[in-house]
């Protein structure tokens, strides 16, 4: 498979930071870096490969934490989220406050995404979905050659992400998941943004807020 994943939990939120890296050029992209870069860093460096860029699913401080720091070391550019979730990079200073992290800097993305929109990792290419509802310019990054989503706080393995925050709302992430996420395949794995992988076939049966039986 010519794209390989590794996930890093970092923060006290135990978040996945993943790492994607295309086999054929050693290119690499770092997923929702939310702290801990040291840690990010060293996975980089145990895998040979060469980090490229910095994708970002939505503008929470766990997922996003590590972002300017990684940039001010390695000039890295930033893609995503969706132009929705620039008011929750704005409040970066005070999420960190509010939730005793270390002092955190603002950035702007070189590139907002929107759904449709495609990324490149290496040689590989990764499908933009624009996903709200946990936040409203959450995206997820979907690579179809072998059928993998990177969903951050949209879907979980048993459960689906947290709607009381700011413009967060249950109906649409519940539309998000089951108009965008399921008809891409049963078969499709993903990593969330925090917890162990799943598909979207055992979701489907068996996730007690969008599980089919829900719906019939």
């Amino acid at each position: 498979m010519a794209l390989q994943f590794h996930s890093v939990p970092v923060t006290p939120f135990q978040q996945n930071c993943t790492l994607l890296w295309c086999d054929v050029s050693g290119k690499a992209a770092v997923v929702d870096p939310g702290g801990d870069i040291e840690r990010i860093l060293a996975a980089v460096s145990e895998r040979g490969i060469e980090l490229e860029k910095i994708l970002l699913t939505h503008g929470h401080l766990d997922h996003v934490g590590g972002t300017a720091a990684l940039v001010k070391q390695l000039s890295l550019p930033i893609e995503g989220p969706h132009q929705e979730d620039a008011f929750w990079i704005e409040q970066l200073p005070t999420q960190a406050q509010m939730f005793g992290f270390p002092a955190v800097e603002v950035f702007t993305p070189g590139r907002w995404l929107q759904g449709g929109d495609s990324v490149t990792v290496g040689e590989e290419t990764l499908e933009v979905l624009h996903c709200p509802g946990h936040t409203p310019g959450h995206v997820v990054f979907f690579h179809r050659e072998s059928n993998l989503a990177l969903v951050g706080d949209v879907l979980f393995a048993g459960s689906i992400g947290r709607t009381d925050f700011p413009r967060g709302d249950h109906d649409t992430l519940v539309a998000s998941i089951r108009e965008k996420l399921w008809p891409l395949g049963d078969e499709v794995r993903f990593i969330p943004g925090h917890g162990p992988m799943s598909t979207f076939g055992h979701e489907r049966a068996s996730n007690p807020f969008v599980a089919d039986k829900r719906f019939g």
